[in-house]
């Protein structure tokens, strides 16, 4: 407030228009991933050539092809698309394609990321739920996490670590399945960088796991009800 009185009494034009917000005292930043957007340029100079019908559809104006550059920018940078070779791995799959129409995002998104997964020998996240909800079944078969015959090494870390995830977290399919794309992708990330991924080792019981909020109110409207308590 007595930025805008001084502002008045001086009769500062400037400090006013700034007060007003027509002009900012921090420029905005760009919101644009500039390695997305190198990405997505060499992406759509690929397009034209694959999908013959971008031309006339999806890419039929200089106004088009922008419009859909910024989606496409935006999704790459959400979603962790970063490398050449994440670009290559959804393009074998768009080359593959039986169609003249460019992919969606999402389409194109979810191969290059299914590609890293396979590039670095691991499953898709479809296969790595299947492991784990079979994990879950015959656990109880096996003294601790280390003795169950895992493929291999990277299986052990991803599924024991969803497995508690899964069980801290009461986490539904949806949610479960969108935890098995992360752990693709961390897993990914560090076999790529030429992680070596060690062997299962017993890990300190975790004795204590935090509950989701809502989990926890359910909890203690259960203990209250029981009890016969009455809210505070």
């Amino acid at each position: 407030m007595s930025r805008l009185l001084q502002a008045v009494a001086n009769r500062d034009a400037g400090t006013l228009s700034q007060i007003a917000g027509n002009y900012p005292d921090k420029p905005t930043q760009s919101v644009v991933n500039s390695e997305a957007e190198h990405l997505v340029d060499a992406l759509f100079r690929q397009f034209r050539q694959v999908f013959p019908a971008a031309a006339a559809t999806n890419l039929r104006t200089q106004a088009d092809e922008s419009a859909a550059k910024k989606q496409w920018i935006a999704a790459f940078a959400e979603n962790g698309i970063t490398t050449r070779e994440q670009l290559a791995a959804g393009m074998r799959w768009a080359r593959a394609k039986d169609t003249p129409f460019m992919p969606s995002p999402g389409q194109f998104i979810e191969q290059c990321k299914a590609g890293a997964c396979h590039a670095a020998g691991l499953p898709d996240a479809d296969e790595l739920y299947r492991r784990v909800m079979k994990y879950c079944g015959e656990r109880g078969f096996y003294d601790c996490p280390e003795n169950y015959p895992w493929d291999n090494n990277a299986d052990y870390w991803m599924i024991t670590a969803l497995y508690s995830q899964m069980q801290a977290g009461n986490l539904t399919e949806s949610e479960l399945r969108h935890r098995c794309g992360k752990q693709l992708k961390s897993m990914a990330d560090r076999i790529t960088s030429g992680e070596d991924i060690p062997e299962p080792r017993k890990q300190i019981p975790q004795l204590h796991i935090p509950s989701k909020p809502d989990v926890a109110k359910s909890h203690i409207a259960d203990i209250r009800a029981r009890f016969g308590l009455r809210k505070n």
